[in-house]
C-alpha cells in the first residue's frame, strides 16, 4: 500500500515561491503515476503536475503551466513541487495523489487513488 505525507505549505507574496514535498512510502516500482492536485474552497479539484516513476514523463495540463515543476528526489524518497510567480490565484490546498498502471499516459487522467491529507497554500496580494 501507498502512503503521501505533504509538507512545505506556507503563505507567501504574490510573485513568491515555494516547494512542497510528498514523501512517498510503499513500492511503487512497477509503475505509478504520482501527481499534485489543488483545490480551493467551492471549487473543483484540479490536477497541476504528474510523473511516471518508471519513465519520468510528466504532465502539466494547468494554467500553471510554465510555473509549476514537479520533479522526485530519490535519496529521499519524495516528489516535490517547485512553483515560482505565485498568484492570489494559486491559495488552495495542495493534495499529493498516486496510482498503479502500466501506461504513462494514463497519468494525465483525474483517476487517482492513493491520496494525502494535504498542505495548505496561500498567496496574498
Amino acid at each position: 500500500q501507498v502512503q503521501l505525507v505533504e509538507t512545505g505549505g506556507a503563505s507567501v507574496q504574490t510573485g513568491g515561491s515555494l516547494s512542497l514535498s510528498c514523501a512517498v512510502s510503499g513500492d511503487t516500482a512497477s509503475g505509478y503515476c504520482l501527481a499534485w492536485f489543488r483545490q480551493a474552497p467551492g471549487q473543483q479539484r484540479e490536477r497541476v503536475a504528474s510523473v511516471y516513476t518508471k519513465a519520468g514523463h510528466t504532465y502539466s495540463p494547468t494554467s500553471a503551466e510554465g510555473r509549476f515543476t514537479i520533479s522526485r528526489d530519490n535519496a529521499k524518497n519524495t516528489i516535490m513541487l517547485q512553483m515560482v510567480s505565485l498568484e492570489p490565484e494559486d491559495t488552495a490546498m495542495y493534495v499529493c495523489a498516486a496510482k498503479p498502471t502500466r501506461n504513462s499516459i494514463f497519468c494525465a487522467n483525474n483517476d487517482y487513488t492513493y491520496w494525502g491529507q494535504g498542505t495548505q497554500v496561500t498567496v496574498s496580494s
